[in-house]
């Protein structure tokens, strides 16, 4: 099977997925439809990576090891963190950062 054509499963993490949910309710509590195009958005992007995850940049910080970690812009101000298990033919979302904030 050539490489463009395999398709990975995503797992998001129980950490991520509070995450993602935290960004849902804050948002809600000034727009339901706003944050319901938000989940919406970030889901979509996240289903996208069963195929080709490989596409994104590697995230490059102090706090993870290098070349592990890809991330994923979503919704213009969320990255989506997740390493792939090519044995596994897995993606896992291990976080969904607010860019606009310092971690």
């Amino acid at each position: 099977m050539d490489e463009n054509e395999k398709h990975y499963r995503v797992v998001i993490s129980q950490h991520a997925n509070g995450r993602m949910w935290k960004h849902f309710y804050f948002l809600a509590r000034v727009s339901e439809k706003a944050a319901e195009q938000l989940l919406n958005t970030m889901l979509k992007d996240i289903r996208s990576l069963e195929t080709l995850p490989m596409r994104n940049p590697f995230y490059e910080s102090s706090y993870l090891p290098e070349n592990k970690y890809r991330y994923l812009l979503s919704a213009q101000r969320y990255r989506i963190v997740y390493f792939i298990e090519k044995a596994e033919s897995t993606v896992y979302v291990e976080d969904i950062e607010d860019c606009r904030q310092s971690y």
